[in-house]
């Protein structure tokens, strides 16, 4: 696969080649697919095709057509049905990428990002028996409390902003004293 022109140190900012290989092992698990070792990671996931079939695993039939050959456009509408299916899937819009990012190789940190973050999307669907990707997120705790226990914490003082009881100058010496000369 022809890959970007650009220089490979301009490429790498922010990369982790090891958070790289475990996001690969993931895809390899999922899919079921052997990714060669030799291939740089963005070029295995250049063209979109494995993006296509993780999803396609994960919510089965959310993709009906995966281009497995074609052009630029064919490629990048791969792309494109990925993350739109991972957005119905609960990935949330922060952590998705544009096309361009991935195809170019112009952020690939962010694509790591969203595929960490379909990883965790994973554990809030108990359909997925597979593989999780990333920490597990956490759930929501709601507390109730009645009236008269919030009526309660106003009648104490918090000492968040700390206190100043007793609080004064005296003793603080900085530096050298001021010198006042008269008659000059």
């Amino acid at each position: 696969m022809p890959g970007p022109s650009r220089p490979r140190w301009q490429v790498a900012g922010r990369r982790d080649p090891e958070q790289e290989q475990e996001i690969l092992n993931w895809i390899q698990v999922v899919t079921g697919e052997r990714i060669p070792p030799n291939i740089p990671y963005e070029h295995a996931l250049r063209d979109g095709v494995l993006l296509c079939r993780v999803m396609n695993r994960l919510m089965p039939g959310c993709i009906t057509r995966v281009n497995v050959s074609g052009g630029d456009y064919k490629f990048m509408d791969n792309i494109q049905q990925f993350l739109s299916a991972a957005t119905k899937y609960g990935v949330p819009d922060v952590d998705l990428f544009e096309a361009a990012d991935l195809y170019e190789a112009k952020n690939i940190a962010l694509v790591n990002q969203c595929l960490y973050a379909l990883g965790r999307t994973c554990y809030r669907h108990p359909e997925w028996r597979g593989p999780f990707l990333g920490p597990k997120p956490a759930d929501e705790n709601k507390r109730h409390f009645s009236e008269q226990q919030m009526r309660a914490g106003e009648a104490i003082i918090g000492l968040q902003a700390g206190s100043n009881k007793g609080a004064t100058q005296s003793g603080q010496n900085f530096g050298a004293s001021r010198k006042i000369i008269f008659g000059k």
